[in-house]
């Protein structure tokens, strides 16, 4: 998935994580960097990415960050995105 998503010439850099949904359980949700001068949607990056890969494997949601969490050897740190999510969708649940 990450590699259908770094194809897109707006992407500098993404990750690609599973994220809790009620009604399947878990879904897919990408992080990404634009590259720089870009403006790129989350729409026409799920575009995009529906064209190379099976409709189930696109993204439900989209987040664009200034940069990717890494760890000394410079692999992305998936847990602390996964962690980043929780944080901002349990504000938001309980704000409304």
């Amino acid at each position: 998935m990450e590699n259908a998503l770094a194809q897109h010439p707006s992407v500098a850099a993404c990750a690609v994580i599973g994220v809790p949904d009620q009604r399947w359980g878990e879904s897919v949700h990408a992080d990404v960097v634009r590259a720089q001068g870009t403006t790129a949607s989350a729409d026409e990056l799920r575009e995009h990415v529906r064209g190379v890969i099976a409709g189930y494997k696109v993204p439900r949601s989209v987040e664009f960050l200034d940069a990717l969490p890494v760890s000394a050897a410079g692999e992305v740190l998936e847990r602390a995105l996964r962690t980043e999510f929780a944080d901002k969708h349990a504000e938001t649940a309980s704000a409304t």
